[in-house]
């Protein structure tokens, strides 16, 4: 079998576009250009970088894009419409935008359902043929490439087969390269999807591309399938952003024809990189990949229970549908109230401790799990902690940088309206030989907190300095206890280079948070030497 990509087929990658109309994700022009560097070394074959003319901002990009882009796999398509009803291609300014924009492949949108002609576009089905036609060839005259998609292709097939075959063949018969058949409303089913790609190439002759939403939960499979029938031209986004549910996962499909049916879509090794990119992408859209996400999320490859655990013990791949590292992630293994001593030898050796050398270690070690999550401390999220934790076991220690003497915090309110009630945190301690007694200010008890123990340590540790918390989360473990419940803190901190989380358990949420706050800087700090 051939690794090389097939040359014929194309990778679209329209996270820039369509992917930046999820709720709550928004781009500058400068992240824009950060996620088209990362699109590019994943091995995309285009970009879509927006729609130059409708707002200054996609403008904006793709006059950078001219000078700041230095593009080794990708191709930058700019996307837009067809021309106005009633008007000619040269004169239609939006039309003006995608040929002055410096993008060799233009992607047009076309209405190509009866309904949304007559009723959102207002104009004749025949004037719409016609939109297609002449905006294609105006560009095509132009010497640029031209990809068109049809949207709402799927309903507008079920509704009047006749005219939207009539719509491909007027982009294909004037010099559209690729259509791209698009199910904007996300409700086709892969079966359907197959069977009318399969009609639509025997009966047009269209090199034929596949768009889809994932609001059937298809979108990959939708994906999938038009490539099995045919389509040679892919579309989606990193990390399945996209309104409404989203966009098929371009990871994900492609992992799926390359892993699954054996189909070379991207350069050779590309996909070792897909979940590196695809976080460092979500950093950029600071919108975080979900953690159940094939392939690439965090969990992918997690594994919980005993049972799994002592199979991989065996073989990894008794309970792996692929080897993790061909997307660049890792297996896990999880530590909780539900694992066994297998589970626990794994997880011991993947942090650098050989618990199969001493069984009564590794016996000591999971009762001392399984109490501690009876008492509402969770390791399977907490990493870090179960690393100290078996530290503590195993050298007979914990390991310690600094040894606090005392700890206070005081909130105070003056009842003013509107008013927030500052913090205020002591922290003495002695670190390096030296004793420090620091105050700090926050926002909140735990923020107070933070600010006083950082600064007292980086005072010894200066690496302490670049430790930030990046997510803090609380769970009432037992909510008959009402005020009095325990509580369970998990504070997630990063160096910028990798991120470690920790746990604290408690009745009092700031005690909780002081023991998790303790751990992440002492894993902190035993991680930079």
């Amino acid at each position: 079998m051939s690794t090389a990509p097939d040359p014929t087929f194309h990778v679209y990658d329209t996270t820039l576009r369509d992917g930046a109309q999820q709720e709550g994700l928004n781009l500058s022009v400068a992240d824009k250009l950060v996620i088209s560097r990362h699109l590019d070394e994943l091995g995309v074959g285009y970009i879509e970088g927006g729609w130059p003319g409708s707002n200054p901002k996609d403008t904006e990009f793709f006059a950078r894009a001219r000078t700041e882009l230095s593009l080794q796999n990708a191709t930058l398509a700019a996307f837009g419409a067809t021309r106005r009803a009633g008007s000619a291609a040269g004169d239609d300014a939006l039309v003006g935008a995608l040929r002055d924009s410096g993008a060799s492949v233009v992607t047009l949108v076309a209405k190509s359902h009866d309904r949304h002609v007559e009723l959102a576009l207002r104009t004749t089905l025949e004037e719409n043929l016609a939109m297609v036609r002449d905006t294609v060839r105006h560009l095509r005259s132009e010497g640029q490439r031209v990809f068109l998609d049809c949207e709402h292709f799927f309903d507008g097939y079920r509704a009047n087969r006749s005219y939207a075959l009539e719509v491909v063949r007027a982009a294909a018969e004037t010099g559209a390269e690729v259509v791209v058949l698009c199910d904007t409303n996300g409700g086709m089913l892969p079966h359907w999807v197959g069977e009318i790609v399969s009609d639509v190439a025997a009966t047009t002759g269209a090199r034929l591309g596949i768009h889809a939403h994932n609001d059937t939960g298809c979108a990959v499979a939708n994906s999938v399938a038009a490539v099995q029938a045919g389509a040679t031209h892919l579309q989606g986004c990193i990390n399945g952003y996209g309104e409404r549910t989203g966009n098929a996962d371009l990871v994900t499909s492609v992992a799926n024809l390359e892993l699954k049916l054996g189909q070379k879509v991207m350069p050779r090794g590309s996909l070792r990189e897909a979940t590196r990119i695809a976080h460092a992408i979500a950093e950029v859209t600071n919108y975080p990949p979900g953690a159940r996400q094939p392939y690439t999320g965090v969990s992918a490859f997690a594994h919980k229970a005993g049972l799994h655990a002592s199979a991989i013990r065996v073989d990894p791949d008794l309970y792996q549908h692929i080897d993790p590292e061909l997307v660049g992630n890792d297996m896990r293994l999880l530590v909780s109230e539900m694992a066994g001593r297998a589970t626990i030898e794994l997880k011991g050796k993947e942090l650098g401790f050989h618990l199969a050398d001493d069984p009564a270690m590794l016996v000591r070690v999971t009762e001392v799990v399984k109490e501690r999550e009876q008492a509402g401390y969770t390791f399977e999220a907490a990493d870090a902690s179960f690393e100290l934790l078996l530290a503590e076991l195993v050298e007979g220690r914990r390991p310690s940088y600094f040894d606090v003497e005392s700890w206070r915090v005081i909130t105070e309110s003056h009842h003013a309206a509107g008013e927030e009630a500052p913090s205020e945190a002591t922290v003495k301690l002695r670190a390096g030989g030296r004793r420090y007694v620091v105050t700090g200010e926050g926002n909140g008890p735990v923020s107070a907190l933070d600010h006083a123990l950082r600064t007292a340590i980086e005072q010894a540790f200066p690496d302490v300095s670049t430790f930030g918390l990046n997510d803090y989360r609380v769970r009432i473990l037992d909510e008959a206890g009402g005020t009095d419940a325990r509580i369970r803190v998990l504070l997630s901190t990063t160096d910028g280079r990798s991120t470690w989380t920790t746990v604290g358990v408690g009745h009092n949420i700031v005690e909780a948070s002081w023991e998790a706050l303790l751990d992440a800087f002492t894993y902190g700090l035993r991680h930079h030497g």
